[in-house]
């Protein structure tokens, strides 16, 4: 209290002293605004927010926002201490408008600190506008417009969230939020601040986009039909109609996405589009042309080996569901050696391919296969713990088909020996193993 005291005594004795240009920075009631600045400092700085909010709402009152840009920052963590305790919600929607203007008042006086003061509002709106789409989207939509690639990247992804809110409640149109969904994606990728945390931001931007159902395939033709014929070779157009159309649940075997992705291919080729190329002919059943066109993505030297493994994989996937078992092999294996990554699935896979194979041959020819599949399955639980329980049934499964020792001794094989398998087109070597009958 003694500091308090002399701290007022030294603010009237400053008042004899305040001259013109003070009087400007501090206001028309400049000895208010001077006295309450640091009544609620003192206090402030003792970490007593109880009694500095009183005075700091007098200085609020008194100081306009030049006085101090302090008073605009402390202020924030003065309300944010009594927001959330606040049940009355009138006063609780007043508190929460004026935090907002404090981050207003401080990006226009203080420019130099305008993307830290609208980073700072974006956290308070997700943080305390609640049951308001509206306004959320609207301070969002101003947010990332005035800071751009300096905006948090997470408010794009609060802001399409709100704008599918308000889209259920009728007040947005399917057309606006895939504008909104292409426009956040866009912006996602030139971003500055927080870039570790993009990729994430990202996903979770497609995730909601797809949760919401707002692309469904009828929307999206209805959409981009009459674009598409306006400008056909607008490779910008197509790519994204392209996109959109892959990401959404069963809309790569209609008209617009062949046209699309046909006229993609013959503007931009690339990996990309020769990718696509390949989704749309795998869905149409296309087997040899979707082959050539996923062979000719990975060829292409602007995918990097994470990439090429992952268009491996799924390769193997797609041959081996239409029987193509030796291309399947092939793919698996390199999809392994190019994306560590892929290990789990890509064992599991081979497993897979060699459990259902066709192998003739005597009683230990047929048969070896199953050694071969449960060494991949073992590989595949030992690589992703998520798969071992499935990995440890399908090995009680091979283990049941392995060859009699009698019968195995009958060809000179025994346990333990190396054994190469030959069938189908595909070569595994493995260990023999009998079963005790």
């Amino acid at each position: 209290m003694k500091r308090l005291l002399f701290a007022a005594i030294s603010v009237v004795m400053m008042m004899t002293g305040v001259n013109a240009s003070a009087q400007g920075k501090f206001g028309a009631d400049s000895a208010e605004c001077i006295k309450y600045l640091s009544y609620y400092q003192e206090y402030y700085k003792a970490k007593n927010y109880t009694d500095a909010l009183p005075n700091w709402r007098k200085a609020y009152k008194y100081c306009p926002p030049t006085a101090n840009q302090n008073m605009l920052v402390q202020g924030t963590t003065l309300l944010r201490q009594v927001v959330t305790k606040t049940k009355d919600a009138a006063e609780r929607s007043a508190i929460v408008d004026t935090l907002l203007t404090l981050s207003d008042l401080r990006a226009q006086y203080y420019p130099n600190y305008a993307a830290a003061a609208l980073n700072a509002k974006g956290k308070d709106v997700f943080n305390y506008v609640k049951n308001d789409a509206k306004k959320s989207y609207d301070e969002f939509t101003a947010i990332v417009e005035t800071l751009k690639e300096k905006a948090t990247p997470t408010f794009h992804l609060y802001r399409l969230s709100a704008a599918i809110d308000l889209y259920n409640a009728g007040a947005m149109d399917a057309e606006q939020i895939i504008n909104l969904y292409q426009e956040s994606i866009a912006a996602l990728e030139n971003t500055t601040e927080d870039k570790d945390n993009v990729p994430q931001v990202k996903t979770d931007v497609e995730s909601i986009f797809i949760a919401s159902k707002v692309a469904s395939c009828d929307n999206l033709i209805a959409l981009f039909t009459p674009r598409y014929e306006a400008n056909p070779n607008d490779v910008n157009l197509v790519s994204n109609i392209v996109k959109m159309m892959s990401v959404t649940e069963g809309c790569t075997s209609n008209d617009l996405y062949l046209n699309a992705v046909t006229a993609m291919y013959k503007l931009d080729p690339s990996y990309n589009s020769a990718y696509f190329l390949y989704r749309l002919n795998s869905s149409r059943g296309n087997v040899n042309d979707a082959i050539k066109y996923m062979e000719e993505a990975i060829a292409y030297p602007e995918s990097d080996d994470k990439q090429d493994g992952e268009y491996y994989y799924e390769l193997a996937a797609f041959c081996f569901k239409n029987g193509k078992n030796a291309q399947a092999f092939e793919a698996a294996n390199k999809a392994l050696a190019l994306n560590e990554t892929l290990a789990g699935k890509a064992y599991m896979l081979l497993g897979t391919i060699w459990q259902s194979a066709s192998c003739s041959g005597n009683e230990v020819e047929s048969r070896a296969k199953f050694w071969v599949a449960a060494d991949n399955f073992s590989k595949a639980r030992n690589a992703d713990p998520s798969l071992a329980e499935e990995c440890g049934r399908l090995i009680g499964q091979c283990s049941a088909y392995f060859p009699a020792t009698a019968d195995a001794f009958m060809y000179d094989i025994t346990d333990g020996q190396s054994y190469t398998v030959s069938c189908g087109g595909m070569r595994a070597t493995t260990t023999v193993r009998t079963q005790k009958k």
